[in-house]
């Protein structure tokens, strides 16, 4: 198997690979009513449907008050007529009937008492901090043409493809790499990746604890989730030792998941905090670039030196119902799913060795196609749970339309603007995101904080969605009620879901993220 795998990637030319970052610029038409091509259906049309498709979405959402309206004005008005007798007449009946009177709350409290006690606790994010990397670390194209060239490790047509591959990627000109990674030649070494980890941990916690206003000594479940970097001792127990946390507190270290283990972590605090009442919850979701920069000539490996960049992110989770006033988010649903089963989709993002036994991430030219089988599967598990009514009945209706009477019309693919106000959606790469706003009919709005994490800070891995979240606090965008979609995906092949809803309306003028220094130049375009 390896020799075929060996002998497949020979055959990847330039070309062929350059084809997985298109970059696809359509000319925008002067004329916004008329359709380029005659067989589509018109602007005006597909506007007259879409306020149809708002009315019929109002309708069914307010339908109880449309019923409740009615009853409630037929009781009104029954209780305006009762006269004074009819008053004293109910007072009689009810003290002549004292016991059903204290019986009746009795056995509502006896069976209400049960539901209340055995209820998952409520989760709250407290708060959640971004690393930001030092001013020296900032990453030009023309640097990381520079560093690559200067390695002498890679033959000019590998450059030439790297360069490619970086300016097609969607970063911009200041993303961040360790500094192992800038030195010429770069010092790859377990000494530099453990100071890697600990300047972002640290840096994400040290900012975090203060904006908490919690102690170390309170936090009683810490999860630390890095994909590539397992040293021992842990990552997790690194934390532990630097924080002196508390000797009961349960910890975990998850290592292998990719990109979307820190939805897999805030899913996994949400279960333990479901267990252990009065609890704090610190999450820290980072990935090593050190250890995992490639220095050979395989092209599906060096696509990954071209997209990863250093960053991180902590999260403080709480079940303290004392928390809610304070917190920033209830997180209301988490979703995981698993394709592993099938054999192209575990083996799409795949560690492994080239033939001069160098170790590197080898990227699939099927990941974009992978990716969207994944988070198909993801969304028909989630779409239940969050989408309003209106949207379930007209996906039902169409079903039955296509099914039973043989209609030939499209599937419908349900509207997620109606269920969310924002997407954070995983960074992996520009044509991930350009299949995701395709897929979801979502609009360059709703696009911006991927896009521009995406420009800003590179594919930070687990924590990318975190940047994007903060993006969307420094432009004050989060209201409260808001609710918030995090959706990633990562190697095995996993796709993960988060569903939030800010408690308060977020000030930006009181926030502190990597976004407060520049946010007013954003958004930028991309070429």
């Amino acid at each position: 198997m390896a020799a075929e795998m060996a002998e497949q990637q020979e055959q990847i030319s330039l070309q062929n690979l350059s084809q997985a970052f298109p970059i696809s610029v359509e000319p925008q038409s002067q004329d916004s009513d008329r359709p380029s091509n005659p067989n589509l259906p018109s602007f005006l049309s597909s506007v007259r449907l879409k306020y149809v498709k708002l009315g019929f979405h109002y309708l069914i959402s307010n339908a109880i008050y449309l019923l409740l309206v009615p009853l409630l004005g037929i009781s009104s008005a029954h209780i305006l007529t009762l006269t004074a007798p009819d008053l004293t007449q109910l007072s009689d009946q009810l003290r002549f009937n004292l016991v059903t009177v204290v019986l009746f709350p009795a056995v509502v409290v006896f069976l209400v008492t049960p539901y209340f006690m055995t209820r998952p606790s409520k989760v709250y994010l407290v708060d959640f901090a971004c690393y930001k990397p030092n001013p020296a670390q900032i990453c030009t194209g023309e640097k990381f043409m520079e560093i690559s060239e200067l390695t002498t490790a890679f033959t000019e047509e590998n450059l030439a493809f790297q360069r490619k591959i970086f300016e097609k990627s969607g970063l911009g000109q200041r993303t961040y790499l360790p500094e192992a990674v800038l030195q010429v030649p770069p010092n790859l070494c377990m000494a530099e990746a453990r100071a890697e980890a600990e300047a972002v941990m640290f840096g994400a916690i040290d900012q975090l604890l203060p904006k908490t206003g919690v102690k170390a000594k309170d936090i009683g479940i810490l999860i630390v989730n890095c994909s590539l970097f397992n040293p021992t001792p842990s990552l997790s127990s690194m934390i532990v030792n630097h924080y002196k946390l508390r000797g009961n507190v349960l910890s975990y270290n998850l290592g292998g998941m990719g990109c979307s283990a820190g939805l897999i972590s805030i899913d996994l605090a949400k279960q333990l905090l479901q267990v252990h009442r009065n609890s704090y919850a610190l999450v820290v979701s980072i990935e090593s670039v050190t250890l995992n920069w490639y220095l050979g000539n395989d092209r599906l490996m060096l696509i990954s030196n071209c997209l990863f960049r250093m960053g991180g992110a902590a999260i403080l989770l709480s079940n303290r119902s004392s928390d809610r006033r304070r917190s920033k988010y209830q997180l209301i649903h988490t979703v995981r799913t698993h394709t592993g089963s099938d054999d192209k989709s575990y083996g799409c993002l795949f560690q492994r060795e080239d033939k001069k036994k160098k170790i590197g991430l080898s990227v699939s030219m099927e990941l974009v196609a992978v990716i969207k089988e994944a988070i198909k599967t993801n969304i028909k598990t989630l779409g239940p749970t969050v989408l309003p009514m209106s949207e379930q009945l007209w996906f039902f209706m169409t079903l039955v339309a296509r099914k039973v009477f043989k209609m030939k019309i499209r599937p419908y693919i349900p509207d997620f603007k109606l269920a969310f106000k924002h997407f954070c959606i995983h960074v992996g790469s520009r044509p991930i995101l350009d299949e995701m706003e395709k897929s979801l009919k979502l609009t360059k709005w709703h696009m911006e904080p991927s896009r521009m994490t995406l420009y800003q800070f590179g594919n930070t891995s687990s924590s990318s969605v975190w940047y994007e979240l903060a993006y969307l606090e420094a432009k004050g965008r989060i209201r409260k009620g808001d609710r918030t979609w995090q959706i990633a995906s990562g190697a095995g092949f996993k796709c993960n879901s988060a569903v939030w809803q800010a408690l308060r309306t977020v000030d930006p003028a009181k926030e502190n993220n990597p976004w407060m220094d520049n946010i007013h130049e954003f958004p930028v375009y991309v070429p």
